[in-house]
């Protein structure tokens, strides 16, 4: 059976198009863990041949973000304490030292990035469109790590962040966990914009571990042990 909820593309003839309607579906929880993923079913989900779908899963899968095994075909990676805590470590570890880069060479330009990435954010969720609010989310903290002028390490974060959404995916109608986001947000933003290295990194760190309490309390008194 051909999966239900994918949101298919304008345009339906490039891998682009397929690889993001997969990972959207796969972020917001359509496509689920453990889900597999059927070149056939994709392909009339989606409204598009199999060829660019092909190409997508193998991107997906070198992302992370799926497996493909012999004999078994793709699948939506399983979500575990293991592997929330391996991804939230790299996480801290990588963009911890992205916001003590920003912070030391903050423009007014990367804080009007951010705070109008803040406020759309805000926008959307009020207005319900949780894919358009996670987009907004996504651009406050890269508005952030592009500053710090490290390509590489920018890059590196992609993957584990597209991961980490598949669990942050649960606390996204808690208003709660959204109105403690949204300080967690500021404060790391205040700390760039002050020029303040430490406090930068310091309040990034407990942002994630923040996040990861609401998902697992167990894995988030480890991962305190254990990030830097």
């Amino acid at each position: 059976m051909a999966p239900t909820g994918l949101n298919k593309p304008t345009r339906t003839t490039t891998t682009q198009q397929a690889y993001s309607s997969v990972l959207e579906a796969i972020l917001d929880g359509t496509l689920p863990a453990g889900a597999p993923l059927r070149l056939q079913d994709l392909s009339e989900s989606l409204g598009m041949s199999m060829m660019p779908i092909r190409e997508a899963i193998r991107q997906l899968e070198s992302a992370g973000v799926i497996e493909v095994e012999s004999h078994r075909g793709a699948r939506v990676r399983a979500v575990s304490p293991h592997d929330l805590e391996d991804t939230y470590l790299t996480r801290i570890t990588l963009e911890g030292i992205l916001c003590r880069r920003a912070a030391e060479n903050f423009t007014d330009q990367a804080a009007s990035d951010a705070r109008a990435a803040l406020e759309q954010q805000k926008i959307q969720l009020l207005s319900g469109n949780i894919s358009a609010a996670r987009d907004a989310h996504k651009e406050f903290h890269y508005a952030i790590y592009r500053a710090a002028g490290s390509m590489w390490m920018l890059r590196s974060v992609e993957p584990v962040w597209n991961n980490s959404e598949r669990y942050r995916a649960a606390t996204m109608n808690d208003d709660d966990v959204l109105t403690l986001r949204r300080l967690e947000h500021e404060r790391i933003l205040e700390a760039c914009v002050r020029h303040r290295p430490d406090d930068a990194m310091q309040a990034l760190r407990l942002h994630l571990l923040s996040t990861v309490q609401h998902i697992d309390k167990v894995v988030s008194a480890r991962l305190a042990k254990l990030a830097p």
